[in-house]
């Protein structure tokens, strides 16, 4: 299968690493071609690659070998244009997050794939994060989610805010668990170190009384990547950097008081995942279980699904419909901060962000 890989910043710098490890593993690929229109970095790619690297979509398809499926890890706001170019080329492909900038965008994106029956996978990556894989099979109920999502600065992907940045992830995850309409969002954001919401956090109600509160925030002094949620009977912590799922279980005998502050999250979960990695025990009627979680790095078996898909021609396991969906959640919490911002008088803080 030939394979390429159009913008090769930092995310796509991985993609073409992976894509040539699957290649000297055997796999079935062969890196052939990028797309990078920045001089310094093709340079670089050529060098480390030996491959050709074009600095448009039209002169890859016009001059260079011939694809089967590509990465495209462009900035947001050419997900659109290079994807529909690819697509009506024939390419099937694995979209970075989010799937585009608009729903407009996204939909004519599904409606493009639809019609020229090509895979397109959007690139939401801790779906394939071990800890996430070890998990969904044992889902009851999910009906309060805690993320928290925070990253130091970087310049990196400037050109979208922390929802779509970061916080996209975790929607994208609690979408897929919560399985239930969106009923109302709440959403507050602040420019720190850029003209756009550095730091979010968010409550979403479900259809199904399921409540869902997320935290992102691209100004931190740390890096934290954890979900946490509660099932009848049941509470999950999922931290996303060490690929580690912790689970624990109530049985018929603890009081209806501790199983109630448990199942709402009034019980501190960072108190109880202390008391888990020393050994002990929270309670009477408390079990603390491991399951099983196998290594893998989340990008490499993203792009290993993704191939199979387009082997196989079977649905991905993240479909396009479920990236528009994420999308249209986020877009929905942007207005919703706007719509606070205006409120609260917070103009000022956006005006120095610009």
């Amino acid at each position: 299968m030939r394979v390429a890989v159009a913008g090769a910043g930092a995310f796509g710098h991985n993609h073409l690493r992976v894509y040539r490890e699957l290649e000297t593993a055997a796999a079935g690929v062969a890196l052939v071609a990028a797309v990078e229109p920045d001089a310094a970095r093709a340079a670089a790619v050529v060098e480390k690659y030996a491959i050709p690297v074009f600095s448009t979509i039209d002169e890859l398809l016009r001059a260079g070998p011939k694809i089967d499926a590509a990465s495209v890890a462009v900035p947001t706001v050419h997900h659109h244009q290079v994807a529909c170019a690819l697509l009506d080329a024939g390419v099937d492909l694995l979209v970075e997050k989010p799937l585009a900038a608009t729903l407009a965008e996204a939909d004519e994106l599904l409606a493009l794939a639809t019609k020229a029956k090509r895979i397109l996978q959007p690139g939401h990556l801790e779906r394939f994060n071990p800890a996430v894989l070890a998990v969904q099979p044992q889902l009851r109920r999910p009906m309060f989610f805690e993320a928290h999502r925070l990253s130091v600065f970087t310049p990196r992907s400037l050109d979208v805010d922390v929802v779509l940045d970061l916080m996209i992830h975790d929607l994208d995850i609690v979408l897929t668990f919560a399985n239930s309409p969106v009923r109302e969002v709440r959403a507050v954001g602040l420019p720190i170190l850029s003209p756009k919401v550095d730091i979010a956090n968010v409550r979403v109600e479900f259809e199904s009384g399921c409540v869902a509160n997320f935290t992102a925030s691209r100004v931190s002094t740390e890096r934290v990547r954890k979900l946490r949620f509660f099932e009848p009977r049941q509470y999950v912590s999922i931290d996303y950097a060490r690929r580690d799922l912790l689970v624990i279980r109530l049985d018929g005998s603890v009081p209806a008081e501790i199983a109630a502050a448990i199942a709402e999250g009034r019980m501190n979960p960072a108190a109880l995942a202390q008391l888990a990695a020393a050994g002990a025990g929270p309670g009477p009627g408390l079990s603390f279980v491991k399951p099983q979680v196998s290594p893998g790095e989340p990008l490499r078996l993203e792009i290993e699904s993704f191939l199979n898909s387009v082997r196989t021609r079977r649905e991905p396991l993240v479909t396009a419909r479920q990236g528009r969906d994420a999308l249209a959640l986020a877009l929905e919490i942007q207005a919703s901060m706007a719509v606070h911002a205006e409120r609260a008088g917070l103009q000022d803080f956006f005006e120095a962000g610009a």
